[in-house]
């Protein structure tokens, strides 16, 4: 799942390619027509989302191992442990808010977008990586999934089992809400895009629109059942699904905009930004909605088929949980200091890997320890399940994710430098150059502060 690091690099990027910019073309009075205008970025990075990750991971490692340990059986703590897998709006609606805000600062600026090519080159080396690994060693080593043909290997590789029936193998079945979080990396640029009209002073109707995406989209289920599909696809885990899950998040986005910039409030948002920064409020309706998520009116919390009404209140209550969980992070001054403790920090850096190896794990814990699968041990296979998955997850942060993110970052560095590098040759070059010289002095310090921003 998206990782606060990734946000953090791109407020970092940003400012520093902004800044680059700006000193580049100062010479020539010039603005570059992406860089900011007179309000630069005005993204920061919140630490505590990094904490609420670390608490979605472990909420979908947990009812994982409530389910495989027979404990979602239990009455009413049951369906509580069983309906944890909306950690996944959580994750989802994280994933909205994270990637759609440079979307919404460029709206406030009033001019261009974010670099397309650039944010799918970030997420590709930020997903993949790690993934490929989890992926061969489940296949190659994991009894249980040996002997997977060249579709399973395919789909899982490309994430695209979602789409290809009877892909999802054992230690990757949870890998399907990933596959999803793919699809939606892919489709928003393209909302981006659709609303690129509504920035400046139009920029108030963007969530209305956004709320009307939402709306729409839970719909599909009785779009996704009329389609024809092979069977063992099941249409209602594609990303149309699950887009009010996602438009939660970019809604807090949109709320957060305003926050930031300073844009005007009418008196809506107003209301929403006081009525968002509620602890107090915001908690009421997170007990409210997942206490009904609870019971059949969103499905079942084990398996079993979930009709069309019960998969569309779901999606709906996911989208309020969510909501509530992130809106008091973002427009709450704090402190939260549970969620910025060292411990939740190096967590939610974690998070990710693990999201992607904990039912692995899982699946090599029973037979390692000599537990009976659906035979009660919940709390102790929680702790060993937990334990082993912290760990591996840290290594595979220090010796996958981290590099493969460095190695971007240095990548894009080294590119910055050539640019300014040309950018400087082409105007020494250039006639009347020469007295420009105090323009070029005076530009270096900017330029080296942008370079070291982006390292």
């Amino acid at each position: 799942m998206t990782s606060t690091d990734s946000a953090r690099d791109s407020v970092a990027a940003s400012r520093s390619d902004s800044a680059a910019a700006l000193s580049t073309d100062a010479r020539s009075g010039a603005r570059h027509p992406d860089a900011p205008g007179p309000a630069t970025d005005s993204r920061r990075f919140y630490p505590q989302l990094e904490g609420m990750r670390a608490l979605a991971a472990i909420g979908v490692l947990t009812t994982h191992v409530a389910f495989q340990t027979s404990a979602v059986e239990i009455p009413v703590l049951g369906p509580v442990l069983g309906r944890l897998d909306l950690a996944v709006a959580l994750f989802f609606g994280l994933s909205g808010f994270l990637l759609w805000r440079p979307w919404v600062d460029a709206a406030h600026r009033g001019a261009g977008h974010p670099p397309v090519r650039r944010y799918l080159r970030h997420r590709v080396v930020r997903i993949w990586p790690a993934y490929v690994v989890v992926v061969a060693l489940v296949l190659l080593l994991l009894p249980e999934a040996q002997g997977a043909d060249l579709d399973v290997w395919l789909a899982n590789l490309t994430l695209t089992q979602v789409f290809v029936p009877l892909t999802l193998t054992a230690g990757l079945t949870q890998m399907w809400s990933l596959s999803v979080e793919i699809a939606f990396y892919a489709l928003l640029p393209l909302i981006g895009l659709a609303l690129l009209q509504l920035r400046g002073r139009r920029v108030g109707a963007r969530i209305p629109v956004l709320l009307m995406l939402g709306a729409l989209s839970l719909g599909w289920a009785w779009v996704g059942t009329s389609l024809p599909v092979a069977d063992g696809v099941e249409t209602k885990n594609w990303v149309f699904g699950h887009l009010p899950w996602f438009v939660a998040g970019l809604i807090l986005a949109e709320v957060a905009g305003v926050l930031d910039t300073g844009a005007a409030r009418g008196r809506w948002m107003t209301l929403a930004m006081r009525l968002s920064a509620n602890r107090s409020l915001m908690f009421g309706l997170l007990v409210v909605a997942y206490g009904l998520a609870c019971t059949r009116l969103a499905g079942p919390t084990g398996l079993g088929d979930v009709t069309n009404i019960e998969f569309a209140t779901k999606m709906i209550l996911g989208g309020l949980c969510g909501y509530a969980l992130l809106a008091p992070l973002v427009c709450n001054a704090g402190p939260f200091r549970f969620l910025t403790s060292r411990v939740m920090l190096a967590l939610g850096r974690w998070s990710y890997g693990i999201f992607i190896w904990h039912i692995a794990i899982l699946a090599v814990v029973f037979p390692l320890f000599g537990i009976v699968p659906f035979n009660g041990n919940t709390v102790l296979v929680w702790v060993i399940t937990l334990g082993l998955t912290v760990g591996i997850s840290a290594a595979s942060y220090a010796f996958i994710e981290e590099p493969a993110r460095h190695w971007l970052r240095n990548r894009e560095t080294r590119r910055r430098n050539r640019a300014a590098g040309d950018s400087v040759s082409s105007d020494s070059a250039s006639p009347g150059s020469s007295a420009s010289q105090a323009d070029q002095n005076t530009s270096q310090p900017v330029i080296s502060t942008a370079i070291n921003a982006g390292s």
